[in-house]
């Protein structure tokens, strides 16, 4: 081990802080024992031939607490605990891995390490040979990992690790410091950097580093709704067309990348876990559908059934006639005012929305024997038949349309705002009259635009 880990002069919390409970180090010691002698020991005895004796022995010894524990606590010193590890950014990168939480004072809908909120599992990076010595020290005990007990100077840990005061602690120093990092922060050719400018002319160097934590829990999330027994029973009944007692979840267009190819252990102990697999959520534009564009044929005017049927409009209509009948006795002030002026905008707009999808149509549909549209909404739904249509090429230039197109909305909201109740009469009329006059002068400058 590095010995300017292990012989530092040691702080005064190295030692154990307390006596441990009765009992509590013997459960430490017989689950090492369990672990040095099921999941390490036996798995290489069997790969021996039955008469290689001195190599069956050679491992009986080197699997001995005392001694593995001593070469676990050397070799501590190859790997480090992290979240965010720099070899998933190129496997040959031997710039610094770091361990953070995260940001705490990012925005809920920010997704990150710190939407883990603490529940995420540690990495591990280094030596892959290492990777064994992090096991041992997930080894839990009453609820408790060896590497907790490490970093908190267990007085248990330290009785089951040695009889020796001084080895233990020596042990329990070299194990306490896997989440610490090695050495400055750095980065590297093979990693990826971005440079953010500042102020001053200068620029911070940023480093990238994939969340480990993150991806792992991802991973576990997407691999439960696609293989669990549950998300399975939910599919068969879905193809079945049975009830169930609860849906499942699909992941379209699903990418895997592979970190490690061969060797994701050389990544990572988490990578290792995946088989190197990191999953990719699709990340596309979506696809938009609509039904087929039908242009206003039949008619004289686009207001009355073709604008007037549309949802939006509709709706609109309904909350504005709602809002004159109500503030009817009112009198008027600003909030009115504003009101009745941002709801016939927003018709304005639903106008303009109409006349942007109908351009999308083959230039020159107004020229169908079926349309009956009047010439000036001709000119404003299918400018381009201009290019092909001199007569109309100057009719469109004159530009007079804009007006009428403008007169034959406002007698369209007019009729569709006419009730027993909302006759806007007298008064009434004058301040309509003018709301509306505002509303349109402006719909008047959006056509003069074109």
């Amino acid at each position: 081990m590095n010995t300017n880990v292990i012989h530092k002069e040691k702080p005064m919390n190295d030692a154990p802080l307390s006596p441990s409970p009765p009992g509590e180090s013997q459960r430490i010691k017989a689950e090492i024992a369990r672990f040095l002698r099921e999941d390490r020991l036996q798995p290489k005895l069997e790969k021996l031939k039955a008469d290689d004796d001195e190599a069956r022995q050679k491992l009986i010894d080197e699997h001995q607490p005392a001694a593995w524990i001593a070469d676990a606590a050397h070799r501590v010193g190859q790997i480090q605990q992290v979240t965010h590890a720099i070899k998933f950014t190129h496997p040959s990168a031997d710039g610094s891995s770091l361990s953070s939480p995260g940001n705490p004072a990012a925005e809920p809908l920010e997704l990150g390490s710190h939407s883990l909120a603490g529940e995420w599992s540690a990495d591990v990076v280094g030596n892959a040979a290492a990777l064994d010595v992090y096991k041992f020290l997930r080894l839990s005990v009453d609820g408790r990992s060896l590497l907790d007990r490490a970093t908190a100077r267990d007085p248990a840990l330290a009785e089951a690790l040695s009889d020796d005061a001084a080895q233990a602690a020596e042990w329990l120093a070299a194990f306490a410091a896997l989440p610490e990092a090695k050495g400055g922060p750095s980065s590297h050719k093979l990693a990826k950097q971005l440079y953010w400018p500042l102020e001053d002319g200068g620029y911070h160097l940023l480093a990238p580093l994939l969340s480990s934590p993150l991806a792992h829990a991802v991973h576990e999330r997407i691999a439960e709704d696609r293989f669990s027994d549950a998300a399975k029973a939910a599919r068969d009944a879905r193809r079945a067309n049975k009830p169930h007692a609860h849906g499942y979840r699909d992941y379209p267009n699903l990418a895997i990348q592979n970190f490690g190819g061969s060797k994701p252990q050389n990544i990572s102990q988490l990578n290792s876990e995946r088989r190197g697999e990191n999953y990719l959520l699709a990340s596309v534009p979506p696809i938009w559908e609509s039904s087929a564009l039908r242009p206003p044929l039949k008619t004289d005017t686009v207001f009355a059934r073709y604008f007037g049927s549309r949802s939006e409009v509709r709706r609109l209509v309904a909350v504005l006639k709602d809002f004159l009948l109500r503030v009817a006795d009112a009198g008027t002030n600003i909030r009115i005012r504003e009101t009745r002026a941002e709801l016939v905008a927003d018709l304005c707009g639903e106008a303009l929305n109409m006349a942007a999808e109908l351009r999308e149509l083959e230039p020159g549909w107004s020229a169908h024997a079926n349309c009956q549209l009047n010439l000036a909404e001709q000119c404003w739904l299918d400018p381009d038949r201009a290019l092909s249509d001199e007569d109309f090429a100057a009719r469109y230039r004159q530009g007079d349309w804009k007006d009428e197109v403008c007169l034959r909305f406002a007698n369209w909201l007019n009729a569709a705002l006419k009730t027993d109740k909302t006759l806007l009469g007298g008064p009434e009329a004058l301040v309509w009259q003018a709301v509306l006059g505002n509303e349109l002068k402006m719909l008047r400058e959006e056509l003069e635009d074109e």
